[in-house]
């Protein structure tokens, strides 16, 4: 049966800057944690690095009118820090911001409505340098960009994210050394989660300041939807414990104003938090106007026994260092079921419960789906069209999650596709296509798949199509 949603729901796709942006080093770009993590050898597949990417910077305008014409009424992009604060620190560099006000104003002239994500982990390498995420000084310039960016565009943006997945940036980024900037460690991760916690207290505090009232304020994060094995004591810890340094590590100061005491004594032989100062957790919990759900697939974890050694790949890509600091003995085990090019299993039942968790979690607060989507091996036909069905399926199959939640109750008022082109996928490189829209890196040519397609008759009416 066709599915409605509800009018007013938003109809987006969601981007990140260095994904898509290239130009990285034009108009006072400097280097970001990823431009340096890509030229090291060995990081990234196949030495990609993201200084054309899709050339975005310089395509926007086309870009905009594509989004357009497949009938997208919202836009979520980041901003590249480096871009508009080389340094991390100072003034900001006027040019990096005529770029997204241009980006906006160009949104805006197509009916597009633009949502901000200021940080999707494109870390200005002269901060790592001074110690990254595991310092605190790290949040309190990261509140000075948000104000700068917020007075330059909080006339023509209403919708705000702080953070992307601060998860990724934190555990994956200082702990199994995955993502830039590549370190590994077991305390550096808790340190550089509790300094994203406070950094987006703090960057919510200057966007408040700087924005209109009418101005709304997220945070976009990842939660895993973590399932045990087996029903057992020791399994249904090891979800206890994963929920903890995936979900609660979060939740718990933003929308409590504390840690969870499990967390804290799961980690102890790790840290003592003595970086948490006072008055942090307080700063943390800014009210929020929404919140951001990031989901692809759930996690299936046990304790690990005499035949099973800790996995260390667990969707987030192989590594020899754990992102579990305090849970390194937990197995993470293949979920059953088809797979994407990622190898992970499409599974809608996890978006449910997620809408449905955080409905509960965080009573009041509306929730938008900010990225959702699937890399599959898209390669055109003869005649130029590109045809990806397994998409379509997986799309159609989430968004009936989706609207399951809504008639269950949940407040969700969009969704954002991951994502519209093909684009750099991180440590993948080039190598997976998430895209809507297929990029030939070749030329930049842009190519609607079938499921562009779809998804536009979907955002225009508003109608879920039966299977």
């Amino acid at each position: 049966m066709t599915l409605s949603f509800p009018p007013g729901f938003l109809w987006g796709a969601a981007s990140s800057a260095y994904q898509i942006e290239g130009a990285a080093q034009e108009d006072g770009r400097t280097p970001s944690i990823w431009d340096t993590f890509c030229r090291t050898p060995g990081k990234v597949l196949a030495g990609d690095t993201g200084d054309t990417a899709i050339d975005h910077y310089h395509r926007f305008r086309d870009d905009i009118r594509l989004m357009a014409g497949l009938g997208l009424n919202a836009y979520r992009f980041s901003v590249s820090w480096p871009r508009v604060q080389p340094t991390g620190r100072g003034p900001a560099v006027q040019r990096g911001l005529d770029f997204y006000r241009a980006l906006v104003d160009e949104l805006l002239a197509h009916g597009i409505r633009p949502a901000v994500t200021l940080y999707h982990w494109d870390l200005p390498q002269e901060l790592e340098d001074a110690g990254g995420w595991p310092q605190r000084e790290t949040a309190e310039r990261f509140a000075e960009y948000a104000g700068l960016v917020a007075g330059a565009l909080g006339d023509r943006v209403d919708l705000w994210c702080t953070l992307n997945e601060p998860w990724c940036s934190a555990f994956l980024g200082y702990g199994s050394g995955v993502h830039a900037p590549g370190r590994t460690g077991r305390e550096a991760p808790l340190r550089a989660a509790h300094h994203l916690n406070l950094a987006h207290g703090l960057g919510t505090q200057a966007l408040r300041a700087a924005l209109p009232a009418r101005a709304r304020i997220a945070i976009c994060l990842n939660p895993a939807v973590v399932r045990a094995r087996t029903g057992s004591p020791a399994d249904l810890d090891a979800r206890r414990r994963i929920d903890a340094l995936a979900n609660r590590v979060f939740t718990g100061p933003l929308l409590r104003g504390a840690y969870p005491d499990d967390l804290l004594r799961d980690t102890a032989a790790v840290t003592d938090w003595s970086f948490v100062r006072d008055g942090d957790l307080a700063t943390a919990r800014q009210p929020l106007d929404a919140l951001g759900i990031n989901y692809y697939t759930p996690s299936l974890v046990s304790a690990a026994d005499g035949e099973d050694r800790p996995a260390r790949h667990d969707g987030h890509g192989a590594a020899e260092h754990s992102p579990w600091p305090g849970a390194e003995h937990i197995a993470f085990h293949r979920t059953p079921g088809e797979r994407t090019e990622m190898g992970w299993t499409v599974d809608p039942t996890g978006l449910y419960e997620l809408l449905m968790r955080y409905s509960r979690e965080a009573p009041g607060v509306p929730l938008y789906i900010t990225e959702n989507g699937a890399a599959y091996e898209d390669k055109p036909a003869a005649d130029g069209t590109v045809h990806d069905p397994e998409r379509i399926a997986y799309l159609r199959s989430h968004l009936a999650a989706a609207h399951r939640a809504l008639t269950d109750g949940a407040d969700l008022r969009g969704y954002f596709l991951w994502s519209l082109w093909d684009n750099f996928e991180w440590s993948y490189g080039y190598s997976k296509r998430f895209g809507a829209v297929y990029v030939d890196y070749a030329t930049q040519a842009r190519t609607p798949k079938s499921s562009a397609r779809w998804y536009a008759r979907v955002a225009r009416t508003g109608q879920l199509p039966a299977a």
